[in-house]
């Protein structure tokens, strides 16, 4: 049976980190695919005009592109070159959520992230995505410094 294993890269350092760690813990599996995945935070909570609608729907379809050409491509052929199975996965929505729905559609056993020190207001309203993940993910989640 393969294990599977998410990846929650972000674009930085952490992310990178969690990149390695799971590599290096997928070495040791005897049978491992990585899913490297790509969370931009979107909220569908705005009222817009139907005009500002389609120019977001637009604007996202960029970002998604954005974000597999510059983030997760890279990461994926990174991954096969290194003998690894791979695959990504690039979507819109909450960073916690998306990563643990992701995961389960695609029989993932664990999420490994990177902690992002984020600050600031926002942060002790709602809290990190990391935080959320960990409380409310269907699988064990592995945070790396």
């Amino acid at each position: 049976m393969t294990a599977k294993i998410v990846v929650g890269l972000d674009g930085t350092e952490t992310g990178e980190r969690a990149l390695a760690f799971a590599k290096d813990l997928a070495s040791k599996m005897e049978a491992c695919e990585l899913i490297a995945i790509y969370v931009i935070e979107w909220s569908p909570f705005t009222f817009q005009t139907a005009e500002e609608n389609a120019q977001r729907h637009k604007r996202r379809e960029e970002e998604i592109a954005l974000a597999t050409t510059r983030i997760v491509d890279p990461a994926v052929a990174a991954l096969k070159a290194a003998g690894f199975k791979a695959s990504g996965i690039v979507r819109h929505g909450d960073v916690a959520e998306t990563l643990n729905q992701l995961t389960v559609e695609n029989g993932g056993s664990q999420i490994i992230v990177g902690r992002a020190s984020s600050d600031g207001f926002a942060k002790r309203v709602f809290g990190s995505s990391t935080q959320n993940l960990v409380m409310h993910a269907s699988v064990p989640v592995t945070v790396v410094g």
